[in-house]
């Protein structure tokens, strides 16, 4: 199906597959018997990595706004991996599915505890930021409690994923930490400033899921080092801090040393608005709420069981229970700061 669906559009791969990690779509790396030529590019790629988007989850609208983001970054020579223009399109169809086809880029995650490398990854967010303010995303969502928060509780207590043993205290703490949150949005669903500000947050194109694996870093003594930006999948509206804060690990000074650090680079670029800082714990929880809810709908992917078979459990939900009560007292304390 692969090969079949590269050489609908011209591609001949010589039979060298490579499943890579992806959980949502179907990725895979392939060796081509010729290079292709990317459109209005002199480069060439033998080797390339072909996604099939999962059906159903993004319209075809969502995914070309995606792939314009994309487009766009590269442009301002943001290092990012976008897909390739083939045809006339970035985006393909064959035999059901659509798919897109992108250069193969080397590297690997980046070390965080280098400040160094903080700060040049800093400055490429405050690039990417720069292009994502100039216009608004038409069609793809934006980051917000109703679908991140309170749709994926009630997913997950109408899909019967807790066990009864569980359900009552990870209810409750769900609610009060969701609770804890709505001091952050507005009545139409926009991030503000929090309880009696009336000042909202700028909200612009993100990355969306800027976590350490989704930076490819490679060696900055050859051409074109440094990080590398990759999977736009989860491209979506919201405020700046929410493409910093998952790259902070640790105790709390780590935490506050690694986000100086980030902030030295990204302020070279792009103001930050500090008052961002205090949605920090907001967006974990969030992202925590919404990743159980993500494990729930895919539990009919035959992979997901195969990868995460401790989802479910009485001892999984006993833990997540456990998080959000500490993620209660996180968001009561002070933000950090720096």
């Amino acid at each position: 199906m692969v090969l079949d669906a590269l050489s609908s559009i011209g591609l001949w791969g010589d039979g060298t597959l490579m499943a890579l990690s992806s959980y949502e779509n179907r990725v895979y790396q392939v060796q081509l018997e010729t290079p292709v030529e990317t459109e209005g590019s002199v480069a060439a790629h033998p080797q390339v990595v072909v996604k099939f988007y999962r059906p159903e989850r993004w319209s075809e609208a969502q995914i070309l706004e995606e792939h314009a983001f994309a487009a766009e970054l590269m442009a301002a020579e943001v290092p990012v991996v976008g897909p390739l223009l083939l045809n006339g399109s970035s985006l393909h169809h064959f035999a059901g599915f659509a798919f897109s086809v992108s250069p193969r880029r080397s590297g690997r995650m980046p070390e965080l505890d280098d400040f160094e490398v903080l700060e040049w990854i800093g400055r490429f967010l405050g690039r990417l930021h720069q292009v994502g303010e100039r216009r608004a995303f038409a069609v793809r969502p934006e980051l917000n409690l109703a679908t991140f928060g309170w749709a994926a509780r009630d997913y997950l207590l109408q899909s019967n994923a807790l066990p009864a043993d569980v359900l009552g205290p990870w209810r409750a703490a769900c609610h009060e930490a969701l609770a804890l949150i709505e001091p952050f949005f507005s009545q139409n669903g926009h991030f503000k400033a929090g309880a009696g500000e009336s000042s909202p947050f700028n909200c612009l194109r993100l990355h969306g899921d800027c976590h350490p694996g989704n930076i490819l870093w490679t060696p900055t003594d050859v051409p074109g080092g440094g990080p590398h930006f990759v999977d736009l999948d989860d491209a979506r509206s919201g405020p700046a801090v929410q493409d910093l804060w998952m790259l902070l690990s640790g105790e709390r000074a780590q935490r506050t040393h690694q986000l100086s650090a980030l902030l030295d680079g990204y302020e070279q670029m792009r103001p930050f608005d500090r008052r961002e800082l205090a949605l920090i714990e907001p967006l974990r929880t969030l992202r925590m709420v919404h990743y159980s809810a993500w494990l729930a709908s895919r539990w009919s992917d035959p992979t997901f069981p195969q990868h995460f078979p401790w989802f479910g459990s009485s001892d999984y939900w006993s833990g997540q229970t456990h998080q959000l009560i500490e993620q209660i007292e996180a968001m009561q304390a002070p933000p950090l700061w720096v």
